[in-house]
Parts: C-alpha cells; structure tokens; sequence
C-alpha cells in the first residue's frame, strides 16, 4: 500500500486493514499450533518436562561448575524431588491445548512481527521502511534468545530451587500440571518479550517519547526496576537474582546506545 493511500484512509479503514492483519496472525499462530498439537508427546517429554531430570543440560553444567570451586549443591543429585499430577478432569486435554498455542505464538513470532510491521511501515518514510528486514530479523532473533534464556537458566533455576524447597519432611511436593506449565509458560514468554527492550527503546525514540539523558538519568531506577524484575521472575535466592538481572543490565546499556543512534540521525536529517 502506498504512503499516500494511507493519508487518505479513514480510521475505520485502519481498523479495517489492522483486523485483517491480525486475522492472517491468528491464522499462522493456529497453523503452527496445530503441527505442535500432532507432536505434543515429543514437545512435552523432551521439552517441557526435561527440566525436571537431572539430566538436564543447565543441571549438569551448574553441577560441574560447584564441583570444580569444591560447594555442595542440588543440581548434582540423583533425582529432583518433584511429582507431577492432574486432578481435574479436563486437566491435560487443556494443558496439551495452551501448550499447542504457546508454541504456535513462539514459532510464527517472526510471522507476527511481519504483520504488525506491514501495518505500521506504509506510515514511515521510504528510507525506514527499507530497514524493515532487518528490524524483522533482530526482534525475532531477541526474543528467541530471550525464549532460550528463559528455558535454560530461569526454569531450571526456579525448578531446581522450589522442588528442593520443603518446610517439612512431613510435606512432598505433588505440584499440579497447570501449575508446573504455568511456570514454564510465565519463564519463556517473560524473557521473550524482556530482550525486546532494545526494538522498544528504539520506537519510544523514534516518537521522542525517550532519549539517551533520560535513559541515563534513570539508570538508578532502572536498576531497582531490574532487580525487582528478577526477583519476580526468580527464585528468591541472591544467585538466581543476579543471573537474571545481569543480561537486562547489559540490554538497558544496549538500548542507550540505540537511543543515540536514531538521536544521532535525527539531527543529521534535521541538518539537510
């Protein structure tokens, strides 16, 4: 669609043409569902459920590690001390359902993110929209790094700790399926969406909302926001804490940069 066909769209036109975007959304994200709905066994016994063993890539390499500095921990045991179990009727049906639509939403993340951008480029100029590419590949590349982080280093960590954790011997840990799922589910899409801080920063730049001084000047706060952050998404434990905030330390940093990129090319423009 040409930049003049949009100045000359009503707002029920925009509407119009953003309900058919998100159609075509919810169609890839059912599509993908779908294929992840036939293999649910693999996607639940070799994906979902293998934090739960020891066997688990994060378990071994964190027991190699405590190992070589000579400290005792609970990654290096035999077995974590966590049963599964489904008390309602409709329990896994549901959890196979929601599973199926999570992993939809993750793998066609790239597919959405080309929708949304095809609806918001036709409002830029031509010299942004030819960056559309390479905005598709970095915020789809952020979020599944942000996916991976989630599913190797917040799962684990918060599996590992909440199952050893007991206020008796008295007390065994039969943990729901909807609750486990839940945590996995919360874990992945909050590290997703978290390392999308750089494309954030960037549009809330574009539209001067932000700039690299207030950035700076709100570190601090920033900072407390972080750590925060962590101990939500965490285990309340000081280690698992500072593993997490640190990568959004490093983001923050990477999105002042950003934010004096687009500042800097701003004034350039301004200047011709």
């Amino acid at each position: 669609m040409a930049k003049k066909d949009v100045n000359e769209m009503s707002f029920l036109d925009h509407l119009e043409e953003l309900r058919w975007h998100l159609i075509r959304i919810v169609i890839a994200i059912v599509l993908v569902g779908t294929i992840a709905f036939i293999s649910s066994r693999f996607i639940f016994d070799e994906i979902i459920f293998a934090p739960t063993e020891m066997t688990f890539a994060t378990y071994d390499f964190l027991c190699k590690c405590a190992n070589f500095i000579n400290v005792e921990t609970t990654f290096c045991g035999d077995k974590i001390p966590l049963i599964l179990q489904n008390r309602t009727m409709a329990g896994q049906f549901s959890a196979d359902i929601w599973t199926a639509v999570l992993a939809g939403l993750i793998l066609a993340f790239p597919y959405v993110i080309y929708e949304l951008w095809r609806f918001i480029s036709p409002a830029l100029h031509e010299n942004e929209r030819k960056y559309s590419r390479g905005f598709i590949i970095i915020s789809s590349l952020l979020f599944f790094i942000g996916v991976l982080f989630g599913y190797y280093i917040i799962c684990p960590l918060s599996i590992n700790f909440l199952a050893n954790y007991s206020i008796s011997a008295k007390v065994d840990n039969q943990i729901d399926i909807s609750s486990y799922i839940g945590l996995v589910r919360a874990s992945v899409l909050a590290s997703g969406l978290i390392f999308e801080l750089p494309i954030i920063i960037y549009f809330l730049t574009k539209v001067g909302l932000v700039t690299p001084e207030f950035l700076k000047k709100y570190r601090k706060y920033a900072l407390v926001i972080v750590l925060i952050l962590s101990a939500i998404i965490t285990p309340p434990d000081i280690a698992s804490q500072i593993i997490v905030a640190i990568p959004i330390l490093v983001l923050y940093q990477i999105s002042i940069y950003i934010s004096k990129l687009v500042i800097r090319s701003q004034r350039k423009k301004a200047k011709r």
